[in-house]
């Protein structure tokens, strides 16, 4: 009976060591690499990683290397589909090229919310962080 309840622990890792995975961060960035080895914590080692960023349809890749994780960092792990991985739609570009259209799409965005919210506070909504009935 006890040998049909899954894993819930790091033990549930053992199907991925020698597997290309992507991992997301709780920082956002993610990271694809060979899971070679972890411990009790879900810490854990990615070999031959890259930190990879995307933008509508591109993205472009930084090599890290060898790369010793925190299981607490983690957000999402997950194993990459070598054949599907090949299908994707998606053109690699330079990495500061790819930073530049980031930063705009975020400067255009943070812009966006700073007309919405004047907008919204001249017809008597409250912006976050001041008080007031409005919620």
């Amino acid at each position: 009976m006890d040998a049909l309840i899954p894993f819930t622990t790091s033990g549930s890792l053992v199907d991925l060591v020698d597997k290309k995975v992507m991992v997301i961060l709780r920082d956002g960035r993610k990271l694809i690499g060979v899971f070679r080895s972890y411990d009790q914590f879900a810490n854990f080692l990615l070999e031959s990683c890259i930190e990879r960023i995307h933008h509508r349809f591109e993205y472009a890749d930084k090599d890290i290397g060898i790369l010793l994780i925190r299981g607490e960092n983690v957000v999402a792990l997950g194993e990459i589909d070598l054949i599907a991985e090949d299908m994707v739609p998606l053109r690699e570009v330079g990495w500061a090229e790819l930073e530049e259209k980031i930063a705009a799409e975020n400067k255009r965005r943070e812009r966006d919310h700073a007309i919405k919210d004047k907008v919204l506070a001249s017809i008597g909504f409250v912006n976050e962080g001041r008080e007031g009935d409005a919620y």
